[in-house]
């Protein structure tokens, strides 16, 4: 089958892995030059890299050696002490996971091509629509597909900054406008990304409507200057004297294919970052078309089965990305409750956790059972690795702890500390 995906992201690349090595003849069209994106780091844990290797080994290994290793969620709030959350998590610049993505795919012969439009698509059997959130293939054909968009009430900035964080990081601030709050997590041992968020009615209080791309970069690290030692914010549309500032767009269609176009990614679905799944849920949707396409089925068959399958699996994610968001904002009914209270409700912003969950969260904030749910979840981190690879070794551990990296093995309190 000749495949033509339209856009070299994560879902593009993934899926024309898949494909190829399926036997396919695969086509990548990107916009961009090679090399350039736009985004700083994502997130993921264990259930995208079990998926990981177990479709592609040699990318996901590439992936997991490149990947920086954190445990525990820090909370810090204005005039709270500092909580923790239980939980460990991975993280990887952007650019570095296209460069292992694309490389993988020229291995395997995929044609790739940059500075492509969609005016380009070669002939072919079966065209994947991955590009983006505002597709212009689905925007072609809205009618059919039954989009529809629908804008979340907060203001929020997706920044980049050398502070490197030590683990996954929300810090809330309260200042004369209200409170404006952050999402910060390493995905180097040299940068963070850092997501900014609040209230329209905070972000008009503190003018950054009427700032620029640089000034507003200013006064937002000002405001979290406890947080950031000093380094500064990076917004990468500020170069060209813009500003990043946004609503997070809900994207949903009624159905996702036309006869030989299927959506995938974001063009077929988004998810609110405050549950940090987009690029999992994309890949895993790579996964999805990749296994539904079968010789011994005609494409639209195939194509319903995928759509399907991804639908199901994505409905409680999606509800409970729309619970975390809505909670966000409501952020102010939470603002004033004690640190610990305060750190579970954010924890809990889903609304799904039973009354023990509450009991071991404010008996875990510090001394030895903190320590012990530390290690004991390093224990299981290091139980999947060596699942994944096989029995053979972790790869990234070492003497007992979880290594992971070079800038973990600088920091000891980063394990059990």
């Amino acid at each position: 089958m000749r495949i033509t995906c339209v856009g070299g992201g994560p879902a593009g690349l993934y899926f024309a892995i898949l494909a190829r090595k399926a036997g396919h003849e695969v086509t990548v069209l990107e916009r961009n030059p090679a090399g350039v994106t736009y985004g700083w780091g994502v997130v993921f844990w264990d259930d995208l890299l079990d998926d990981l290797f177990r479709h592609d080994p040699a990318s996901a290994r590439r992936i997991w050696d490149a990947a920086y290793k954190w445990d525990e969620y820090a909370v810090r709030a204005t005039g709270k002490a500092v909580n923790h959350l239980a939980g460990y998590g991975f993280s990887l610049g952007r650019h570095r996971l296209l460069d292992i993505l694309s490389a993988r795919a020229v291995e395997l012969g995929v044609d790739l091509r940059y500075r492509s439009e969609v005016a380009d698509v070669p002939a072919s059997d079966l065209v994947v629509a991955c590009d983006g959130a505002g597709s212009r293939i689905r925007e072609q054909n809205a009618a059919h597909f039954g989009a529809e968009t629908a804008y979340g009430r907060n203001r929020y900035i997706w920044l980049g900054t050398p502070k490197v964080f030590r683990t996954f990081t929300f810090g809330f601030e309260k200042t004369e406008a209200g409170w404006i709050w952050f999402h910060a997590y390493p995905f180097t041992d040299e940068a963070s990304t850092f997501i900014v968020e609040c209230t329209p009615q905070t972000w008009a209080g503190l003018g950054f409507g009427e700032l620029t791309g640089r000034d507003g970069c200013d006064r937002l690290a000002g405001i979290f200057a406890a947080h950031l030692d000093g380094e500064p914010l990076i917004d990468q549309r500020a170069e060209s004297g813009g500003t990043g500032w946004m609503s997070f767009r809900r994207v949903t269609n009624r159905r996702w294919d036309l006869g030989t176009t299927v959506l995938m990614g974001d063009a077929a679905h988004t998810t609110h970052f405050a549950i940090g799944s987009g690029t999992k849920l994309a890949m895993q949707d790579a996964m999805a078309l990749a296994s539904a396409l079968s010789p011994s089925d005609d494409l639209g068959a195939s194509l319903e089965r995928y759509e399907h399958t991804r639908k199901a699996a994505l409905a409680p994610l999606q509800q409970a990305a729309l619970a975390s968001s809505e909670w966000f904002e409501r952020m102010d009914q939470y603002g004033d409750l004690p640190a610990k209270q305060f750190s579970y409700a954010l924890s809990n912003r889903r609304g799904e956790y039973p009354l023990w969950r509450y009991l071991l969260h404010v008996s875990t904030q510090s001394g030895p059972s903190r320590a012990m749910l530390r290690q004991a979840l390093t224990l299981r981190r290091w139980s999947r690795a060596r699942r994944r690879s096989g029995g053979a070794g972790a790869g990234g551990f070492g003497g007992g702890g979880f290594g992971g990296g070079e800038q973990h093995r600088r920091d000891p309190a980063h394990v059990g500390g």
